[in-house]
């Protein structure tokens, strides 16, 4: 009977993802940070340090408010986490932006757009070939 691999680190850090959405939604009271979604957390092996993935719809100069606004909140958030988890060592909180949903829509846009290119090159291709076979 072989037991699925699943680290406590992963454990915490799914429980930690959705603490922070819970506190960042709920608890927080910083006017600049609004409108974001905690993606995912990366917990070091040692469960010291916790990278928390964000994304927001916010672009430049607001995003970047944001996240200054999540960096000042990172204390807070560690405490209340503190409260919520019953954890040895409670890990530093390190807010990150998650790229990968801009990058993952880029891919999706460029996927669609080799599907239409190719779509048309099978529909060009299959008419050519019923004029080769269409007797005259």
């Amino acid at each position: 009977m072989s037991k699925t691999t699943y680290k406590r680190a992963d454990r915490v850090a799914d429980q930690i993802k959705m603490e922070v959405a819970d506190i960042l939604m709920r608890k927080i009271k910083d006017p600049r940070v609004h409108d974001v979604t905690v993606t995912d957390v990366e917990l070091t092996g040692d469960l010291r340090i916790a990278h928390v993935f964000v994304t927001t719809m916010e672009t430049g100069e607001a995003a970047r408010n944001i996240f200054i606004g999540l960096s000042k909140a990172s204390g807070f958030v560690r405490a209340e986490l503190g409260r919520r988890l019953s954890l040895r060592y409670l890990p530093d909180v390190i807010f990150k932006k998650d790229v990968s949903g801009p990058r993952g829509d880029r891919i999706m846009q460029l996927l669609d757009e080799l599907h239409h290119d190719t779509e048309g090159q099978e529909t060009a291709d299959t008419q050519s070939e019923r004029e080769r076979t269409t007797p005259s």
